[in-house]
Protein backbone atom coordinates (compact mmCIF):
# COMPACT_ATOMS: atom_id res chain seq x y z
CA UNK A 1 0.00 0.00 0.00
CA UNK A 2 2.07 2.94 -1.25
CA UNK A 3 0.88 5.71 0.34
CA UNK A 4 3.24 8.80 0.43
CA UNK A 5 3.83 11.61 3.22
CA UNK A 6 5.35 14.82 1.53
CA UNK A 7 7.63 16.64 3.71
CA UNK A 8 7.83 20.77 2.76
CA UNK A 9 8.51 24.03 4.03
CA UNK A 10 10.69 27.18 3.17
CA UNK A 11 14.06 25.96 2.31
CA UNK A 12 16.54 25.66 5.21
CA UNK A 13 14.03 24.64 7.43
CA UNK A 14 15.43 21.40 7.93
CA UNK A 15 13.46 19.10 5.55
CA UNK A 16 16.81 17.47 4.18
CA UNK A 17 18.20 16.73 7.52
CA UNK A 18 14.77 15.66 8.77
CA UNK A 19 14.50 13.34 6.18
CA UNK A 20 18.13 12.18 6.33
CA UNK A 21 17.38 10.96 9.79
CA UNK A 22 14.34 8.90 8.93
CA UNK A 23 15.59 7.18 5.71
CA UNK A 24 18.57 4.97 4.33
CA UNK A 25 18.47 7.18 1.63
CA UNK A 26 20.65 10.61 1.79
CA UNK A 27 19.39 13.68 0.70
CA UNK A 28 21.49 16.45 0.40
CA UNK A 29 21.63 18.90 2.69
CA UNK A 30 23.33 22.22 2.65
CA UNK A 31 23.03 26.16 3.38
CA UNK A 32 20.96 27.04 0.95
CA UNK A 33 17.56 27.33 -1.32
CA UNK A 34 16.42 24.78 -3.39
CA UNK A 35 19.08 22.26 -2.73
CA UNK A 36 16.49 19.46 -3.02
CA UNK A 37 15.07 19.69 -6.24
CA UNK A 38 13.94 16.00 -7.29
CA UNK A 39 11.64 14.42 -4.77
CA UNK A 40 13.81 11.85 -2.69
CA UNK A 41 12.02 9.17 -1.51
CA UNK A 42 12.54 6.99 1.31
CA UNK A 43 10.42 3.74 2.59
CA UNK A 44 10.73 3.94 6.48
CA UNK A 45 10.15 1.01 8.62
CA UNK A 46 7.20 1.68 11.10
CA UNK A 47 8.10 1.24 14.69
CA UNK A 48 5.99 -1.24 16.51
CA UNK A 49 6.85 -2.89 19.88
CA UNK A 50 4.88 -5.45 19.48
CA UNK A 51 6.34 -7.24 17.01
CA UNK A 52 9.47 -7.72 18.88
CA UNK A 53 7.18 -9.31 22.32
CA UNK A 54 5.22 -11.59 20.25
CA UNK A 55 8.48 -12.70 18.27
CA UNK A 56 9.75 -13.63 21.92
CA UNK A 57 6.99 -16.16 22.01
CA UNK A 58 6.93 -17.84 18.40
CA UNK A 59 10.36 -17.39 17.68
CA UNK A 60 9.74 -16.96 13.95
CA UNK A 61 12.46 -17.13 10.96
CA UNK A 62 11.85 -13.15 10.43
CA UNK A 63 10.35 -10.01 11.58
CA UNK A 64 8.74 -7.83 8.75
CA UNK A 65 7.59 -4.68 10.45
CA UNK A 66 5.05 -2.12 8.25
CA UNK A 67 6.12 0.37 6.50
CA UNK A 68 5.30 3.89 4.94
CA UNK A 69 6.57 6.04 2.53
CA UNK A 70 8.37 9.87 2.85
CA UNK A 71 8.89 12.38 0.22
CA UNK A 72 11.24 15.58 0.66
CA UNK A 73 10.13 17.87 -1.45
CA UNK A 74 12.40 21.15 -2.58
CA UNK A 75 11.77 24.10 -0.93
CA UNK A 76 8.42 26.56 -1.85
CA UNK A 77 8.61 30.57 -1.26
CA UNK A 78 6.24 33.07 -2.11
CA UNK A 79 5.02 33.20 -5.01
CA UNK A 80 5.34 29.36 -5.80
CA UNK A 81 1.81 29.15 -7.05
CA UNK A 82 2.87 31.57 -10.00
CA UNK A 83 5.63 29.48 -10.88
CA UNK A 84 8.38 31.63 -8.83
CA UNK A 85 11.07 29.12 -7.10
CA UNK A 86 10.50 26.04 -8.58
CA UNK A 87 7.21 26.45 -7.46
CA UNK A 88 5.08 24.30 -10.21
CA UNK A 89 7.31 21.40 -9.40
CA UNK A 90 6.96 21.49 -5.72
CA UNK A 91 2.83 21.99 -6.35
CA UNK A 92 2.83 19.00 -8.47
CA UNK A 93 5.41 16.92 -6.23
CA UNK A 94 3.20 17.60 -3.60
CA UNK A 95 -0.68 16.67 -5.16
CA UNK A 96 1.05 13.44 -5.69
CA UNK A 97 1.34 12.80 -2.24
CA UNK A 98 -1.67 11.71 0.59
CA UNK A 99 -0.30 14.03 3.29
CA UNK A 100 1.72 16.46 4.38
CA UNK A 101 4.27 17.00 6.70
CA UNK A 102 4.95 20.64 7.09
CA UNK A 103 8.39 21.47 8.69
CA UNK A 104 8.67 25.01 10.86
CA UNK A 105 11.66 26.45 11.52
CA UNK A 106 11.91 26.80 15.54
CA UNK A 107 15.39 27.74 16.16
CA UNK A 108 17.76 30.24 15.68
CA UNK A 109 21.60 30.18 14.22
CA UNK A 110 22.88 32.78 12.46
CA UNK A 111 25.04 29.96 11.06
CA UNK A 112 22.30 28.91 8.81
CA UNK A 113 20.42 31.50 6.72
CA UNK A 114 16.82 32.01 6.50
CA UNK A 115 15.46 33.00 2.87
CA UNK A 116 13.12 35.68 4.40
CA UNK A 117 16.19 36.98 6.90
CA UNK A 118 14.75 35.93 10.35
CA UNK A 119 12.88 33.26 12.27
CA UNK A 120 9.25 33.77 12.07
CA UNK A 121 7.64 30.22 11.84
CA UNK A 122 4.06 31.93 11.93
CA UNK A 123 4.67 33.99 8.99
CA UNK A 124 6.63 30.80 7.70
CA UNK A 125 3.21 28.49 7.92
CA UNK A 126 1.63 31.28 6.32
CA UNK A 127 2.93 31.58 3.03
CA UNK A 128 3.13 27.60 2.38
CA UNK A 129 -0.43 27.89 3.13
CA UNK A 130 -1.34 30.62 0.97
CA UNK A 131 0.75 29.12 -1.82
CA UNK A 132 -1.39 26.00 -1.50
CA UNK A 133 -4.27 28.19 -0.81
CA UNK A 134 -4.37 29.95 -3.96
CA UNK A 135 -3.56 26.88 -6.22
CA UNK A 136 -6.61 25.12 -5.10
CA UNK A 137 -8.72 28.10 -5.41
CA UNK A 138 -7.65 28.82 -8.99
CA UNK A 139 -8.28 24.71 -9.67
CA UNK A 140 -11.73 25.28 -7.88
CA UNK A 141 -12.63 28.32 -9.74
CA UNK A 142 -11.04 26.48 -12.95
CA UNK A 143 -13.47 24.13 -12.49
CA UNK A 144 -16.54 26.00 -11.43
CA UNK A 145 -16.97 27.84 -14.76
CA UNK A 146 -17.07 24.29 -16.24
CA UNK A 147 -19.71 23.03 -14.39
CA UNK A 148 -22.33 25.72 -14.04
CA UNK A 149 -22.64 25.41 -17.52
CA UNK A 150 -23.60 21.61 -17.28
CA UNK A 151 -26.04 22.88 -13.73
CA UNK A 152 -27.96 25.20 -15.66
CA UNK A 153 -28.55 23.99 -18.95
CA UNK A 154 -28.69 20.33 -18.89
CA UNK A 155 -29.99 20.40 -15.09
CA UNK A 156 -27.59 17.22 -14.37
CA UNK A 157 -27.81 16.80 -10.42
CA UNK A 158 -25.23 15.39 -10.54
CA UNK A 159 -23.28 18.91 -11.64
CA UNK A 160 -25.80 20.96 -9.52
CA UNK A 161 -24.67 18.90 -6.46
CA UNK A 162 -20.40 19.53 -7.59
CA UNK A 163 -21.23 23.34 -8.04
CA UNK A 164 -22.15 23.30 -4.21
CA UNK A 165 -19.41 21.22 -3.42
CA UNK A 166 -16.97 23.99 -5.69
CA UNK A 167 -18.78 26.93 -4.06
CA UNK A 168 -18.08 25.54 -0.39
CA UNK A 169 -14.41 24.99 -1.04
CA UNK A 170 -14.31 28.94 -3.33
CA UNK A 171 -15.82 30.60 -0.22
CA UNK A 172 -13.37 28.96 2.40
CA UNK A 173 -10.43 29.36 0.55
CA UNK A 174 -11.33 33.21 -0.78
CA UNK A 175 -11.19 33.28 3.40
CA UNK A 176 -8.10 32.14 3.68
CA UNK A 177 -8.98 28.53 4.61
CA UNK A 178 -7.65 25.43 4.07
CA UNK A 179 -10.09 23.40 1.93
CA UNK A 180 -9.91 20.59 4.52
CA UNK A 181 -11.75 23.05 7.07
CA UNK A 182 -15.32 22.37 5.04
CA UNK A 183 -17.01 19.42 5.81
CA UNK A 184 -19.63 17.61 3.58
CA UNK A 185 -22.54 15.68 5.12
CA UNK A 186 -23.61 13.43 2.10
CA UNK A 187 -21.27 10.75 0.83
CA UNK A 188 -21.98 11.75 -2.85
CA UNK A 189 -20.44 15.09 -1.55
CA UNK A 190 -17.38 13.61 0.11
CA UNK A 191 -16.84 12.00 -2.90
CA UNK A 192 -16.57 14.59 -5.83
CA UNK A 193 -14.68 16.97 -2.68
CA UNK A 194 -12.11 13.77 -2.44
CA UNK A 195 -11.90 13.77 -6.71
CA UNK A 196 -11.09 17.16 -7.14
CA UNK A 197 -7.31 16.04 -5.34
CA UNK A 198 -7.02 19.79 -3.69
CA UNK A 199 -3.60 20.66 -2.17
CA UNK A 200 -4.99 21.70 1.34
CA UNK A 201 -7.52 18.79 1.79
CA UNK A 202 -4.56 16.82 2.60
CA UNK A 203 -4.11 15.99 6.54
CA UNK A 204 -1.38 17.77 7.36
CA UNK A 205 1.14 17.22 10.98
CA UNK A 206 3.26 20.26 11.63
CA UNK A 207 6.65 19.64 13.21
CA UNK A 208 8.69 22.16 14.97
CA UNK A 209 12.06 21.99 14.35
CA UNK A 210 13.93 23.10 17.17
CA UNK A 211 17.35 23.26 19.22
CA UNK A 212 18.62 20.49 21.23
CA UNK A 213 17.93 22.41 24.36
CA UNK A 214 14.35 23.02 23.49
CA UNK A 215 13.51 19.04 22.39
CA UNK A 216 11.97 18.29 25.32
CA UNK A 217 10.04 21.36 26.17
CA UNK A 218 10.13 23.29 23.05
CA UNK A 219 10.04 27.17 23.09
CA UNK A 220 8.78 30.50 23.03
CA UNK A 221 8.41 29.83 18.80
CA UNK A 222 6.99 26.42 19.63
CA UNK A 223 4.26 27.87 21.67
CA UNK A 224 3.28 30.50 19.17
CA UNK A 225 2.54 27.72 16.46
CA UNK A 226 0.70 25.68 19.27
CA UNK A 227 -1.46 28.09 19.31
CA UNK A 228 -2.58 28.20 15.82
CA UNK A 229 -2.52 24.58 15.14
CA UNK A 230 -4.95 23.76 17.96
CA UNK A 231 -7.35 26.15 15.92
CA UNK A 232 -7.01 23.71 12.73
CA UNK A 233 -7.42 20.82 14.72
CA UNK A 234 -4.00 19.92 13.96
CA UNK A 235 -1.20 17.41 14.72
CA UNK A 236 1.73 19.00 16.20
CA UNK A 237 5.12 17.56 16.68
CA UNK A 238 8.21 19.21 18.36
CA UNK A 239 12.10 17.38 17.14
CA UNK A 240 15.70 18.68 17.11
CA UNK A 241 16.68 17.36 13.59
CA UNK A 242 20.37 17.97 14.12
CA UNK A 243 20.35 15.97 17.04
CA UNK A 244 18.00 13.12 15.71
CA UNK A 245 21.32 12.87 12.42
CA UNK A 246 23.61 12.75 15.70
CA UNK A 247 21.37 10.07 16.91
CA UNK A 248 21.12 8.14 13.69
CA UNK A 249 24.94 8.11 13.00
CA UNK A 250 25.47 5.88 16.28
CA UNK A 251 25.62 2.40 15.96
CA UNK A 252 23.89 0.53 18.51
CA UNK A 253 20.83 0.89 20.30
CA UNK A 254 22.01 1.02 23.84
CA UNK A 255 24.07 3.90 22.70
CA UNK A 256 21.05 5.60 21.09
CA UNK A 257 18.90 5.28 24.37
CA UNK A 258 21.82 6.47 26.15
CA UNK A 259 21.60 9.59 24.17
CA UNK A 260 18.41 10.07 24.08
CA UNK A 261 18.02 9.67 28.14
CA UNK A 262 20.65 12.22 28.42
CA UNK A 263 19.00 14.95 26.71
CA UNK A 264 15.05 13.81 28.38
CA UNK A 265 13.55 11.90 25.45
CA UNK A 266 12.16 8.08 25.99
CA UNK A 267 11.53 8.04 22.87
CA UNK A 268 13.31 9.62 19.51
CA UNK A 269 11.60 12.36 17.43
CA UNK A 270 12.15 10.09 14.21
CA UNK A 271 10.21 7.52 15.44
CA UNK A 272 7.13 9.79 17.28
CA UNK A 273 7.16 11.19 13.45
CA UNK A 274 6.84 7.98 11.49
CA UNK A 275 4.21 6.90 14.05
CA UNK A 276 2.63 9.94 13.34
CA UNK A 277 3.05 9.84 9.79
CA UNK A 278 1.42 6.46 9.74
CA UNK A 279 -1.86 7.62 11.66
CA UNK A 280 -2.36 10.93 9.71
CA UNK A 281 -2.38 8.51 6.94
CA UNK A 282 -5.34 6.63 7.79
CA UNK A 283 -3.40 3.66 8.33
CA UNK A 284 -3.50 0.87 10.92
CA UNK A 285 -1.60 -2.97 11.27
CA UNK A 286 -2.79 -6.38 11.54
CA UNK A 287 -0.70 -8.87 12.63
CA UNK A 288 -0.36 -12.52 11.56
CA UNK A 289 2.07 -14.84 13.60
CA UNK A 290 3.90 -18.35 12.81
CA UNK A 291 7.21 -19.89 12.49
CA UNK A 292 8.22 -18.55 9.13
CA UNK A 293 7.24 -15.18 10.31
CA UNK A 294 5.46 -12.12 12.71
CA UNK A 295 4.76 -9.65 10.24
CA UNK A 296 2.46 -6.09 10.26
CA UNK A 297 0.32 -6.01 7.89
CA UNK A 298 -0.83 -2.69 6.21
CA UNK A 299 -4.89 -1.71 6.18
CA UNK A 300 -6.73 1.46 6.17
CA UNK A 301 -8.84 2.47 9.42
CA UNK A 302 -12.20 0.98 8.82
CA UNK A 303 -11.73 -1.74 6.56
CA UNK A 304 -13.69 -5.04 6.93
CA UNK A 305 -12.09 -8.26 7.86
CA UNK A 306 -12.37 -9.39 3.56
CA UNK A 307 -10.50 -6.70 2.24
CA UNK A 308 -7.87 -7.42 4.89
CA UNK A 309 -7.53 -10.84 4.13
CA UNK A 310 -7.27 -9.61 0.63
CA UNK A 311 -3.66 -7.40 1.44
CA UNK A 312 -2.54 -11.07 2.25
CA UNK A 313 -3.67 -12.56 -1.76
CA UNK A 314 -6.02 -11.48 -3.46
CA UNK A 315 -7.75 -15.28 -3.38
CA UNK A 316 -8.40 -14.19 0.49
CA UNK A 317 -10.76 -11.92 -0.75
CA UNK A 318 -12.49 -13.99 -2.76
CA UNK A 319 -13.23 -16.97 -0.84
CA UNK A 320 -13.19 -15.45 1.87
CA UNK A 321 -15.21 -17.65 5.12
CA UNK A 322 -13.85 -16.28 8.32
CA UNK A 323 -11.37 -14.75 9.98
CA UNK A 324 -10.07 -15.52 13.89
CA UNK A 325 -9.14 -13.11 15.71
CA UNK A 326 -6.45 -12.83 18.70
CA UNK A 327 -6.32 -9.37 20.80
CA UNK A 328 -2.58 -8.69 21.45
CA UNK A 329 -2.96 -8.18 25.01
CA UNK A 330 -4.54 -11.54 25.02
CA UNK A 331 -1.64 -13.33 22.94
CA UNK A 332 0.26 -11.34 25.44
CA UNK A 333 -1.62 -12.64 28.60
CA UNK A 334 -1.84 -16.39 27.74
CA UNK A 335 1.75 -16.32 26.39
CA UNK A 336 0.82 -18.89 23.36
CA UNK A 337 -1.46 -19.00 20.71
CA UNK A 338 -2.61 -22.63 22.24
CA UNK A 339 -3.28 -21.15 25.15
CA UNK A 340 -5.57 -18.17 23.74
CA UNK A 341 -7.26 -21.30 22.03
CA UNK A 342 -7.98 -23.29 25.59
CA UNK A 343 -9.17 -19.78 27.25
CA UNK A 344 -11.61 -19.40 24.88
CA UNK A 345 -10.07 -16.12 23.43
CA UNK A 346 -9.67 -16.64 19.63
CA UNK A 347 -13.19 -15.03 18.36
CA UNK A 348 -14.35 -16.04 14.65
CA UNK A 349 -15.69 -13.26 13.08
CA UNK A 350 -17.59 -13.13 9.53
CA UNK A 351 -17.26 -10.76 6.56
CA UNK A 352 -18.55 -7.66 8.44
CA UNK A 353 -16.56 -7.56 11.22
CA UNK A 354 -14.31 -4.17 11.29
CA UNK A 355 -10.04 -5.01 11.80
CA UNK A 356 -8.80 -3.09 14.83
CA UNK A 357 -5.18 -1.76 15.02
CA UNK A 358 -2.95 -4.96 16.34
CA UNK A 359 -5.31 -7.81 16.03
CA UNK A 360 -3.94 -10.74 15.20
CA UNK A 361 -5.67 -12.69 12.13
CA UNK A 362 -5.69 -15.90 10.50
CA UNK A 363 -8.29 -16.12 8.03
CA UNK A 364 -10.10 -18.94 6.27
CA UNK A 365 -10.99 -19.24 2.70
CA UNK A 366 -11.67 -21.38 0.08
CA UNK A 367 -11.42 -20.83 -3.74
Amino acid sequence: MALQCGIVGLPNVGKSTLFNCLSSAKAQAANFPFCTIEPNVGVITVPDERLGKLAEIVHPGRIVPATVEIVDIAGLVKGASKGEGLGNQFLGNIRQTNAIIHVLRCFDDDNVSHVDGSVNPIRDKEIIDTELQIKDLETVENRLHKVEKLAQVGGDKKAKMELNVLKAFQEALQQGKSARTVEFESKEEQAIAHDLFLLTTKPVLYVCNVDENSAVSGNAYVEQIRKVVEEEHAEMLVIAAKTEADIAELESYEERQMFLQDIGLEESGCNRLVKAAFRLLNLRTFITAGEMEVKAWTFRQGWKAPQCAGIIHTDFEKGFIRAEVIKYEDYMQYGSEAAVREAGKIYVQGKDYVVEDGDIMHFRFNV
